[in-house]
């Protein structure tokens, strides 16, 4: 197969050759290996050469080709954004597309046009271009295994080949994609070739609130697989009626040879609960283990257990150990139109949080992120919205072990294609009911579910933000209906088409809606519970009023908080020569046309995280209903 340009101007390609999405779990060689790191991966995080063109056109057309001469490359750093490193235009937008004004441009498939525009983004004036070469050998531990792939996050389309030959290619910016090495991989001097376009169809459901970037911007790792290998677990812990016991459901994909795996679970402090061997290939099930005494996990005790996984050859030798913490909570919607959780109900104090540095933009560290969870900590923060799209891996991790609720967005805003100058107007919204588009962001939903369904820390899953709504999207509250029964799902969206709020969400959720209008709502037999998915909107010196929402938490159980409009602020540090310091720049800083200019900074912190004033009106109400 070749790779095709015009995959870009087809909201029905979106993946190819791209291995399906998994379970995010990590593997070792050995359980001494979780201290020193797993042999089974390889950072190819670093200095890459690059090239940089302003159009398809002008793209390096054999860039991939082994013997092509690269040496009027550049050097870029991944993960890294493109615009950041000095090429291109750094934008910020927020509800328009960031064309709007100077391309005519609609998304395929609509205003009864029943096909695709040639040259929509294949052919663009505005759709800049990153080649990327990294060169690279096997370790020992790699050679003769199978070879794969990792990209964390690129925006916003990838063409991948090795070695002169094509790879794969794959849209959704925010979720990882894999591809196979193998047949192509040699033991030294592999050539990988990766080509970035900053958009493609992906950008009409990609129109989220937030500075504009493209390229690798999230680590890139090669995985090597063992002869016999745990592909995906899948683990269900299911607390009974009298929250005291439980019973603990696991599934594994194996692929390669069958192999024995030796299963053990234990407590917190490392006694053994319970261990069990199972052998096969293909799907492998556990059976049923029970626990007679639980600890639940909480925010207020965020209690994990402790899975280890070995899997044995047919000669009893060691291939790979997975480990994976997990814990037993319920989540309920009953009949009295409340959300439980482990019987308690549930008082959202959230926030909404966009992935940002102020150096590196959406390029964040470990670091980053334990600062922010213990920021949420300190201001009683217990839950986190990650608007609008799928977070880095690590993060979910960390909210099971901090005790944080997680409401996990998928990749999906279409807020240009159906608000025009703030009138709401649909014509070509997507995905809407279109059949054309309804593969793309069930993908996004699968892909969202499959990565992040082990963490205990999510308590709803989230169908995507400010995209209307149609059948395509009550399609993806069903795919998570069918696979998950433990969690609740959210659309703030459907508030629009009402005649689709008994297929879509299981809650009543709106954006900056008045508290009367919420008590009018509360007061008139509602059929859902109320949560405000986004208010208070942190902008200027704001956030007063908090207590006209805070209040409505003691008079109406129904009423289950919110999550505050946002986090942290999007800016910029750059070098201002005239006083020699570094300054935050926000939108329309950086000659960028059109833009929604200081809009990008509405966060409960500054963008080099020193809290703002407003987070001691969040502590102290937040406060109130731990």
């Amino acid at each position: 197969m070749q790779a095709n340009l015009q995959w870009l101007d087809d909201p029905e390609v979106f993946r190819v050759n791209q291995l399906p999405a998994h379970s995010d779990h990590h593997y070792y060689h050995d359980t001494a290996e979780f201290k020193t790191g797993s042999r089974f991966i390889k950072s190819l995080n670093g200095a890459w050469r690059f090239n940089f063109a302003k159009t398809p056109a002008e793209r390096p057309v054999d860039f991939y080709q082994p013997d092509f001469d690269a040496t009027d490359f550049d050097t870029i750093q991944v993960p890294g954004h493109i615009e950041l490193a000095g090429y291109g235009q750094i934008q910020y937008i927020n509800t328009l597309y960031p064309w709007e004004g100077k391309i005519y441009r609609r998304p395929p498939y609509t205003l009864n046009q029943d096909q695709l525009t040639p040259g929509l983004f294949s052919d663009a004036a505005d759709n800049t271009v990153g080649s990327y070469l990294k060169t690279f050998d096997l370790d020992d531990a790699f050679k003769g295994q199978r070879i794969i792939i990792q990209f964390q996050g690129v925006e916003e389309a990838l063409y991948v080949w090795l070695n002169g030959h094509f790879i794969g290619y794959a849209e959704d910016s925010f979720t990882p994609s894999e591809f196979d090495l193998t047949p192509y991989i040699q033991d030294q001097g592999n050539v990988l070739a990766v080509r970035v376009y900053k958009r493609s169809t992906a950008a009409f459901i990609e129109d989220q609130d937030m500075f504009r970037f493209s390229g690798i911007f999230r680590d890139v790792n090669i995985l090597a697989e063992p002869a016999s290998h745990i592909t995906d677990l899948d683990i269900r812990p299911v607390p009974n009626a009298n929250l005291k016991s439980g019973e603990l459901n696991i599934t594994t994909k194996v692929t390669g040879e069958p192999a024995t795996l030796a299963l053990t679970v234990k407590d917190h402090d490392g006694r053994v609960l319970t261990s069990q061997t199972q052998t096969g290939s293909g799907s492998v099930t556990f059976d049923t283990m029970l626990f007679d005494q639980l600890h639940l996990w909480s925010p207020q005790t965020p209690y994990l257990y402790q899975l280890t996984i070995e899997v044995y050859d047919a000669d009893h030798q060691l291939l790979e150990v997975v480990p994976y913490q997990f814990g037993f909570r319920t989540v309920e919607l009953r009949d009295d139109k409340v959300i439980y959780v482990n019987n308690k109900r549930l008082v959202i104090n959230g926030v909404n949080r966009h992935e940002w540095n102020a150096h590196t933009g959406r390029v964040i560290s470990m670091a980053d992120m334990r600062a922010d969870i213990q920021t949420m900590l300190a201001n009683n923060i217990n839950a986190d919205r990650t608007c609008h799209y799928p977070d880095q891996l690590p993060w979910y991790q960390l909210c099971d072990e901090a005790g944080i609720y997680l409401m996990a967005e998928n990749n999906l805003e279409s807020h240009g294609s159906w608000q025009k100058m703030g009138a709401i107007e649909p014509s070509y919204n997507v995905p809407g009911d279109n059949p054309h588009w309804l593969a793309a962001v069930i993908d996004r939903a699968r892909s969202n579910y499959e990565w992040f369904k082990n963490h205990p820390s999510i308590i709803f899953w989230s169908l995507g933000n400010e995209s209307y709504a149609g059948e395509d999207i009550a399609a993806m509250q069903a795919f998570y209906k069918e696979h998950d029964d433990s969690r609740l799902v959210h659309y703030e969206g459907v508030v629009y088409t009402p005649e689709l709020k008994d297929r879509i969400s299981d809650v009543e959720s709106r954006m900056y809606e008045k508290p009367q209008n919420i008590v009018a709502y509360l007061e008139d037999n509602p059929t859902k519970p109320f949560l405000d998915c986004e208010y208070m909107h942190d902008m200027g010196n704001s956030l007063g009023g908090m207590q006209s929402y805070n209040d409505l938490i003691d008079k109406y159980p129904m009423y289950q908080g919110g999550f505050i409009w946002d986090f942290i602020d999007q800016a910029l540090f750059v070098h201002d020569p005239i006083t020699d310091q570094d300054v935050l720049r926000y939108g329309g800083d950086f000659d960028e046309r059109h833009s929604d200019y200081e809009f990008s900074g509405d966060g409960l912190m500054f963008a080099d995280r020193t809290p703002k004033p407003a987070m001691q009106e969040v502590k102290y109400y937040y406060g109130l209903h731990k």
